[in-house]
């Protein structure tokens, strides 16, 4: 083990790790699994010299995107894109649907540049949530909805809403007083 450890880092050493920021790609041994190192983008193949490493995971959009599913279902695992909006990118950059291991580099970087157009991941979040805080603050119909934790779309609330509404509580009704 501690021969195999040597010899990692040993191997590593001649690869030169980017600046924090740049997006890099997941890589982890395959004989011990609490080994993993994030690298910059090399490409999808197996690292040269280093058989023993394989690539886990592509950041697209700042999510690690699964690497055994076609682009399409990978491209889903990013808050804000759905089958929709991923077929429209594959489509915008003229790619096929396959697996993401399969990717290039220079496919992977138009991936990339693509899904940068759209409103995704903390962004949407934070737009969501200030959309809401408004209509609370208006004091609007839909916003008080919010407020009391409601369905805001029409649906009927006597019997169901469960799911908006939270647990049923009980409330205990009265005892019957004691016979004369």
């Amino acid at each position: 083990m501690a021969a195999m450890a040597v010899s990692l880092a040993s191997a590593m050493s001649n690869v030169s790790l980017g600046a924090p920021s740049c997006s890099g790609l997941r890589i982890a041994s395959s004989s011990t699994p609490s080994v993993s190192l994030a690298l910059p983008s090399t490409g999808y193949k197996r690292v040269q010299g280093l058989p023993y490493l394989s690539i886990r995971c592509a950041r697209v959009g700042g999510v690690e995107v699964p690497n055994a599913k076609r682009i399409e279902i990978s491209l889903q695992y990013i808050h804000g894109i759905g089958k929709t909006t991923a077929r429209q990118i594959l489509l915008d950059v003229e790619l096929e649907n396959k697996h993401t291991r399969d990717l290039s580099e220079e496919e992977l970087t138009k991936l990339r540049d693509e899904v940068s157009k759209y409103m995704i991941e903390g962004d949407l979040r934070r737009f969501n949530t200030l959309a809401i805080k408004r209509l609370k603050d208006i004091q609007c119909y839909r916003g008080k909805r919010h407020i009391m934790g409601l369905p805001c779309r029409g649906q009927h609330t006597k019997c169901n809403a469960r799911t908006r509404r939270g647990k049923k509580v009980t409330v205990a009704g009265k005892k019957k007083a004691p016979g004369k």
